[in-house]
Formats: structure tokens, sequence, C-alpha cells
């Protein structure tokens, strides 16, 4: 520092912005002053919490409305099952521990809002001794083929 030439020159620069600094609204305003190219643009779906995206559009879902619903047990069954439970004198609790489930599950089928599971009605055939299932629904429940025994 003691001897500096007049042909030495010692320059100063600042620190090249981060990529944070450069895209906040201070620095774009700015550059749009300055006449500088400033290119915006808008990210689709930024900031959600979505990592995938659907299989089908929306515009399809919206038309597709058969593939998309669960079927429902029949009203048929569900008279049959109060019908059956109030012939053997259960309630919709008595019914339920029997067949080992909740008793929302059985007011669920008898109000056929149930999507049908065929080993809840399996189980509920055997209870209250009637079909539920099949073309003879309502009919008694045959002796089962599994049961006889040799002598």
């Amino acid at each position: 520092m003691a001897q500096m030439g007049w042909d030495e020159v010692t320059v100063l620069r600042k620190r090249t912005p981060k990529a944070s600094q450069l895209k906040s609204t201070q620095a774009v305003n700015q550059a749009q002053r300055q006449g500088a190219s400033v290119e915006t643009t808008k990210k689709f779906s930024a900031a959600t919490n979505k990592q995938h995206s659907t299989d089908k559009n929306t515009a399809k879902l919206d038309r597709e409305t058969e593939e998309l619903h669960h079927e429902t047990l029949g009203l048929d069954v569900g008279k049959l099952i109060m019908q059956g439970r109030q012939a053997k004198g259960f309630t919709q609790k008595d019914l339920a521990n029997k067949i080992s489930e909740k008793p929302q599950i059985v007011n669920e089928y008898e109000q056929a809002k149930a999507i049908p599971n065929q080993a809840i009605l399996a189980k509920m055939e055997r209870v209250l001794g009637m079909k539920l299932r099949g073309k003879d629904k309502g009919q008694p429940l045959g002796p089962d083929k599994g049961s006889t025994k040799k002598k």
C-alpha cells in the first residue's frame, strides 16, 4: 500500500446475486426499469402437495359415471334380511353378534346401502336359515352338503 503507482488499478466488485435474489420482485422490477428482457412463467400446480397426476382427465371422469360407482345390495335382499331377523326374534345387534360383525353393518345391509360382501351374506344365510343370494332368494336354506356324516 505504501507505493501504489498510477498504472495499477484496484477494482472492487459486488458479489453476483444468488438465484433466489434474482427471482425477487425487486430484482424483476429493477431489470424491467433498465430495459432488460424479463421472462416470467407460471408453474402448473406449484406449491401443492400433489405427487402424481390422475390417469384419466377430468372430462373423461365426468362422462364415465357408471364405471366409478359401486353396486349396492338390492332392496329385496335388505327386506329379506329384515324379515328373517324378525322371524327369529333377533334385533340388529343380536344378528350382528351372531355373525361377528358390527350392528352398523347389519343396518346398512337392511337399508340396501352396503356393498355386497359374499362372506357376510353367507354368515347371514347360516344364522337366518334362508338364502339371500342366487335365483331362489328367500327360500329356506337346505341341508349343508358337507355336514352329512357317514355311519
